[in-house]
């Protein structure tokens, strides 16, 4: 039987990240506090307040991200509540580690799509090619590690210049769960010719079965979605089913919980009810899954329209307010 063609990486021309123009810097990180006017409303006081509850009730807080996230500067706001108790779960797309990794390594990250896609360099740099080594040898030496565990490890332990910015390190040092949630040919790294989709589907799928154990434990705890469209709701939805099921065997729900989600779509003041399957709108998989669809059965949810740079700063004021208030 003769088999389909498939492409040779072996003819890719990688060059070093120092022939790229990088789109953002270290400069474009924010300083706690440094946002001039942080609005803080009241649906972000409600949810601020359903954070802290749960961080003292020991439930959980999973945060999703998009890549777009850590491009917009707001590492300091996530690692702060990391560090204080208030995160238990971060979970992110490929493009997550992607933009972590090079921050931490040469302080930029991001290139000009439209430049380097005319003559096909777009996505192919060496040392951002590096993060396949590390999840490589991950899946050979451990079953059972997460890629976000892995990567965040090499970066902890590594001589990475800015590597106090870092997520993933984070995570690890912290011991809170980062879980990357990869579809494969989405990522830059996927081009390279040390790419194994193999040990990326075995990490991701352990990180998947991470994020589960953590949604095992959302009674009482909030989920809220940064600038995810299409990877969020999916892994939750899935991942709510199977802790669901399980949970019902043993005589136990998972219905009490609150969803947040962040984003620049223009949503009805009321939103409890999906909308039409002829309306464009019903395919904003964050709406009919995150608020309405999984919180139907006795859950909370809030929809914020924003920038993740005024969002997650006035999240992050927000519960400082309630702490320091003892408002729970």
């Amino acid at each position: 039987m003769v088999r389909l063609p498939t492409f040779d990486r072996k003819e890719l021309s990688i060059k070093p990240l120092s022939q790229r123009k990088n789109g953002i810097n270290i400069s474009a990180v924010r300083h706690l506090g440094a946002t001039k006017e942080i609005r803080i409303d009241e649906k972000i006081r409600k949810v601020a307040s359903h954070i802290s509850l749960a961080k003292i009730n020991d439930s959980v807080n999973i945060i999703f991200i998009g890549g777009h996230v850590i491009r917009s500067g707001v590492q300091e706001y996530l690692l702060d509540l990391m560090k204080r108790g208030y995160i238990s779960c971060l979970a992110m797309s490929g493009a997550g580690i992607i933009h972590d990794y090079e921050l931490a390594l040469i302080g930029a990250t991001t290139e000009n799509v439209a430049h380097y896609i005319k003559n096909g360099q777009f996505g192919l740099w060496k040392e951002t090619g590096e993060l396949n080594d590390i999840i490589n040898q991950a899946y050979l030496n451990e079953s059972t590690v997460g890629m976000g565990e892995a990567i965040g490890q090499s970066i902890e332990h590594g001589n990475l210049p800015h590597k106090s910015l870092s997520l993933l390190a984070a995570g690890y040092r912290l011991r809170i769960p980062v879980t990357i949630h990869v579809g494969i040919g989405y990522d830059i790294i996927h081009e390279h010719p040390n790419c194994d989709g193999a040990a990326i589907g075995a990490l991701s799928y352990n990180d998947f079965l991470k994020f589960v154990s953590v949604v095992q434990r959302l009674q009482g705890g909030v989920v809220m979605n940064f600038g995810s469209a299409v990877m969020a709701p999916e892994v939750f939805l899935k991942a709510l089913s199977m802790a669901r099921n399980v949970a019902h065997q043993n005589g136990r729900t998972i219905k009490r919980f609150t969803t947040l989600v962040c984003d620049l779509h223009n949503l009805p003041d009321d939103f409890s009810k999906e909308p039409s399957k002829d309306s464009a709108a019903y395919y904003f998989r964050p709406w009919k899954t995150m608020l309405v669809r999984t919180v139907a059965d006795g859950g909370k949810s809030f929809y914020i329209k924003g920038k993740h740079e005024e969002t997650i700063p006035a999240l992050w004021s927000a519960i400082n307010e309630v702490e320091k208030n003892g408002e729970i």
